[in-house]
């Protein structure tokens, strides 16, 4: 037994009808506005439970519809969501030089191959493959003004092309190994051949990396009038690709480096505890062995929000990306952690400034854990990536929603409630929520309606069997 909704969450009857010119009909706004509510309020998010813990809400096949319908536009309801984003946020914001765009994809996990484009992919937290679905997506972080811009859906390359089928029918005598190492030699042998097949050919050259997505995430920033200077990513992104593509829009980039890069080593000039330069041997230098080269009285300690780090920094020219500026971090002054490598294009920057930069990646992070965990990201059961991608943008538009929230209760001194996080605020909208669904009762009671009366009608659809 759930909580009925007797009405829209108190935050989509405030900012739903600035999305209304998306919808055909009140009917599909309606849908909106309870599809939204649901994502915020209730605990068990599918469309199931949401129609049937809703009042006034349509049956589970009608709110299935409503994604279906190609009566309504997730673009068109992103780009209002992100102007009216920019619009409302102004008064929060930083300017465009202290603002940043980041880049990271996510895991959405699911059982069942029933799901359009599902497939396994390698899970870098837990260190396991999972069936799942891979959003690349893109945010906005100006000072506490923090939300998703946009995403595109990464397919991994044996599933766009179905390479499979393919090397079954035209090598049928050939068994495909499990070893991806194994796999990827295989596919280097073949490839040619392959491509002669016409079907073949048109899915391989359609097919997009994580890179191309990056890719398309900056232009479409650019597009939609993002106000920001420097992009941040981690290594996976680094590459001469997107570094290009930022340096035709003049804005510049921080990215973790990967220990394997290599470094030019008549690019710079390192000295040793005695003051004397190190020859190196040869013509280039991995990240990880340069570290060794650093003598420890070259690491100073840079303090930013209270944290100390001890840093080095130098400017130095990395194989097939140019001149920048690498900045090797530890967090004790023993440096016998762990180290990090921050590489950015700003060269003139110094360590604090780089450290303090990309520290603003992390509500990309705090992003996918609210939107897993109190919004639903993950939680969907819709089969077709349209309706998928639907369900997202209406994920982005009820953390834009409830983020602009906090940014103006956060604004307001006398405000009596201290909401702080996305999860405050959902139990905020949850609280509001019972405080309707007591009034709802307290006036029905009034008028001669008999308590067990009033809770057949709140709970109807709840006795009913749920269908799948």
């Amino acid at each position: 037994m759930q909580l009925p909704l007797v009405k829209d969450a108190p935050v989509v009857s405030s900012f739903a009808r600035n999305f209304r010119s998306v919808f055909q009909n009140n009917s599909q706004y309606q849908h909106f506005k309870d599809y939204l509510s649901g994502l915020i309020v209730l605990e068990n998010k599918s469309l199931s439970n949401i129609a049937r813990c809703t009042l006034d809400c349509c049956d589970k096949s009608n709110l299935s519809r409503f994604f279906s319908n190609e009566g309504w536009n997730a673009n068109q309801l992103n780009q209002k969501r992100i102007l009216w984003a920019l619009r409302k946020t102004r008064p929060h914001r930083k300017s465009a030089q202290e603002s940043c765009l980041a880049i990271d994809d996510t895991l959405c996990e699911h059982v069942g191959s029933l799901f359009e484009y599902i497939d396994i992919h390698y899970n870098h937290a837990d260190k396991r493959y999972s069936q799942a679905h891979n959003p690349v997506t893109s945010h906005y972080i100006s000072g506490s003004v923090r939300f998703a811009v946009d995403f595109r859906v990464y397919r991994r390359y044996n599933e766009f092309t179905e390479w499979e089928s393919f090397v079954k029918k035209h090598f049928p005598e050939i068994e495909i190994p499990g070893d991806s190492k194994l796999r990827n030699r295989l596919k280097r042998q073949i490839e040619k051949q392959l491509v002669e097949d016409t079907e073949f050919r048109m899915r391989h050259e359609a097919f997009q990396s994580k890179i191309d997505l990056a890719c398309q995430l900056i232009r479409s920033s650019i597009k939609q009038g993002i106000p920001y200077e420097v992009a941040l990513f981690d290594g996976w992104y680094l590459c001469p690709q997107v570094v290009a593509l930022l340096a035709e829009y003049e804005k510049h980039y921080i990215s973790i480096l990967k220990r394997d890069r290599k470094i030019e080593t008549d690019s710079f000039v390192l000295y040793d505890e005695k003051g004397e330069p190190i020859v190196f041997e040869k013509t280039t230098i991995q990240v990880q062995e340069f570290v060794k080269q650093i003598p420890k009285s070259s690491f100073k300690e840079v303090k930013i929000n209270d944290k100390s780090y001890w840093c080095f920094s130098i400017s130095v020219t990395l194989v097939s990306l140019g001149r920048v500026r690498i900045v090797v971090s530890y967090e004790d002054k023993e440096l016998s952690g762990t180290y990090v490598v921050l590489v950015t294009d700003r060269t003139d920057w110094e360590s604090k400034k780089t450290i303090s930069t990309y520290l603003q990646r992390w509500p990309i992070e705090t992003f996918y854990r609210d939107g897993k965990q109190h919004l639903g990201f993950d939680k969907y059961q819709l089969m077709s990536m349209a309706s998928i991608e639907k369900h997202w943008i209406c994920v982005l538009t009820a953390h834009t929603m409830l983020h602009l929230q906090v940014l103006e209760l956060s604004s307001v001194k006398e405000s009596k409630r201290s909401i702080q996080s996305i999860g405050d605020a959902c139990r905020h909208q949850a609280e509001e929520s019972i405080r309707a669904l007591v009034n709802w009762a307290q006036r029905r009671i009034e008028k001669g309606l008999s308590i067990d009366k009033a809770l057949d009608i709140l709970f109807a659809k709840q006795h009913k069997p749920c269908t799948p």
